[in-house]
């Protein structure tokens, strides 16, 4: 049986109507609970999962991820899963954008704007210290490709051109595709949330085997070392454990209480829940990063600027690709998203594991997420705007 249709404005709940302003809000009261109680800050900050001594998984955005996450979950049917594993262009499709073109639009990208555009603002002459590559042991004054070894406190450091930092780090927002934050992308866009979590799963496992490999050529530092720990704790504490959640709930609810009471008491309680999770998660990133974003306005300003205009690139090339490949709406949004946002998470703690947390490329991966929310939340409501011009798939209950 068809849907009956439903004007946009009321089938939104008042958070999903004035997002963008509460997301404002968040992000303000973040950055101020950040500067004016920076102990609480770091303390909760501080409440990690590590893997080789670096931050893998904070504890309190984890357990914000769950309850944005599970709620989204629940609601799938995973019947239409198996159904959406058998659609191979969506499938096809965000696999060419995120591992064909991504990487490699970033890089020229961020190399425009970071090493020709903007050098000058960052400082022609300016240096970063980071780690030294792993397994490498260069006697000091040596060169490693456009470092110099030097010697800070006793520990042999490699000094690379600032700009050369904040590339790294966009280069890996540019190989981590989203694998959580986009089921959100895919709700509020009203995306078909079984393909979404289909194309989760596939991204994952590609993840796994490109990473390191994208990593290593793009970032010409040697040998990059694959993250799979990292990876494969962030992808199990943010989208394996909400996703058995809500599979298992699911199921249990429906058996004991019926599908009636499960659409129409259950789910209806359960909407608000994700977007105000959404909300605290903002507000304890940037209370986490308040002193760093205060700190250099200026130089967030150079680094949001390629990682705004990648964001579009790739969601405007996936969303028209999705258009010519003839896909229906709800398929076309969410492959059009997971390659726009990225999986910043991991992005933070592999620049923190290769550079050091003191450097440029991890400033310029926490800009990341400064950008990822506001961006991919106008290109939700771009996306709800354009819906009509593809064909529409048909709901069943």
């Amino acid at each position: 049986m068809k849907h009956k249709a439903v004007p946009e404005t009321q089938s939104m709940t008042v958070f999903e109507r004035y997002l963008t302003l509460w997301v404002g809000l968040c992000i303000v009261g973040g950055i101020v609970l950040g500067s004016v109680a920076p102990g609480v800050a770091r303390t909760l900050d501080g409440l990690s999962l590590h893997v080789n001594s670096a931050p893998v998984v904070s504890i309190p955005i984890a357990v914000c991820l769950f309850f944005m996450m599970y709620p989204i979950m629940v609601k799938i049917d995973f019947a239409q899963v198996i159904q959406a594993g058998k659609s191979g262009k969506p499938v096809g499709l965000t696999l060419f954008v995120n591992w064909a073109v991504k990487p490699f639009t970033m890089y020229a990208i961020a190399l425009l704007f970071l090493g020709v555009v903007f050098r000058q603002f960052i400082g022609a002459d300016a240096t970063d210290l980071v780690k030294m590559p792993f397994g490498l042991d260069l006697p000091v004054g040596a060169q490693h490709g456009a470092g110099t070894v030097v010697l800070a406190d006793g520990v042999k450091m490699l000094e690379i051109p600032l700009w050369r930092s904040y590339l790294a780090g966009c280069i890996l927002l540019g190989i981590a595709p989203c694998t959580a934050m986009v089921l959100v992308w895919s709700y509020l866009a009203k995306g078909n949330d079984g393909l979404t979590l289909v194309m989760v799963a596939i991204n994952s496992l590609t993840m796994l085997v490109l990473y390191g490999v994208l990593g290593g050529f793009l970032l010409g530092v040697g040998r990059l070392p694959v993250p799979w720990q990292a990876l494969l704790l962030s992808i199990s504490v943010y989208v394996a454990l909400p996703l058995l959640a809500g599979y298992f709930s699911r199921r249990w609810l429906i058996r004991t209480k019926g599908e009636m009471w499960f659409k129409e008491r259950f789910l209806h309680v359960l909407t608000p829940i994700t977007i105000a999770a959404l909300l605290v998660t903002l507000v304890l990133l940037f209370s986490f990063k308040g002193e760093v974003i205060l700190a250099n306005p200026l130089i967030i300003l150079w680094i949001a600027v390629p990682l705004f205009i990648q964001t579009n690139l790739i969601f405007w090339l996936g969303y028209g690709l999705a258009r010519l490949l003839g896909l229906n709406y709800r398929d076309a949004a969410p492959a059009a998203m997971i390659g726009a946002s990225n999986h910043f998470e991991v992005a933070i703690a592999t620049s923190v594991m290769l550079f050091g947390l003191s450097s440029g490329a991890s400033l310029a991966t926490v800009v990341g997420v400064l950008i990822e929310v506001p961006v991919m939340l106008m290109l939700v409501r771009i996306s709800l705007r354009t819906r009509h011009g593809f064909p529409q798939a048909e709901r069943t209950v």
